[in-house]
């Protein structure tokens, strides 16, 4: 038998595989009027912290439960109705890697994500660490350790692809390497920077020992 991969890729969903920008605002937005809060400051809350974080921030005198409930439906229907897009390069990027050497570590919840991916024609991989999987999010390290070990990978041999500096700390935090990706400007603390995803195709391919990795760009 050959024997496994050596390098593992492990990637943030929305920003750096799903452009999912708008939906968020949209999301949130309409949650946040449910509770006469100020959209904006919801959203900057919301971008950097998981939900039950994000209410006890805005809305600490609300029933988290109650709160969690109304974000799901929307963002639920939102799945269902809105309108989505892989980044270009994401379609033949994970069709690339070799199995069992990439995961997703997201903070949103995996049936979302599947949604999400189903409607953009993006494979799945097996391991899928969301926020219901860790009980610290990122900036910890958390989530993309347990993706590594879930993997069998050690945290040096990983790759962490991401667009958020909480995602890039959490990367840094956990002793990995942290490519940033579809931003103009680099992220603070990442060893490379890529202005769009489809630039750093044929590099993370050859992270992983992707065959045929510098004719995918």
């Amino acid at each position: 038998m050959r024997p496994g991969p050596r390098k593992y890729v492990l990637f943030d969903v929305d920003g750096t595989l799903i452009d999912a920008v708008a939906n968020q605002r949209r999301v949130w937005g309409t949650w946040a009027a449910r509770y006469a809060l100020d959209p904006d400051e919801v959203y900057r809350v919301a971008l950097r912290t998981r939900p039950m974080e994000t209410f006890a921030t805005v809305v600490p005198d609300r029933d988290p439960g109650e709160c969690l409930s109304a974000l799901h439906e929307l963002e639920d229907e939102d799945v269902r109705s809105g309108v989505y897009a892989a980044f270009d390069g994401a379609a033949r990027l994970l069709g690339a890697l070799p199995p069992g050497a990439w995961a997703l570590v997201t903070s949103n919840y995996e049936h979302r994500v599947r949604g999400r991916f189903t409607r953009t024609g993006l494979p799945v991989p097996p391991v899928v660490v969301d926020a219901a999987a860790v009980t610290e999010g990122k900036p910890s390290p958390v989530p993309y350790l347990l993706a590594a070990e879930l993997l069998g990978a050690r945290p040096e041999d990983c790759l962490v692809v991401e667009d958020a500096p909480s995602g890039v700390q959490a990367g840094l935090r956990a002793g990995m390497t942290v490519w940033g990706v579809n931003a103009p400007a680099a992220v603070t603390g990442v060893h490379r920077h890529f202005g769009s995803l489809r630039e750093a195709v044929p590099d993370i391919l050859a992270f992983a020992g992707a065959e045929g990795a510098a004719a995918v760009g």
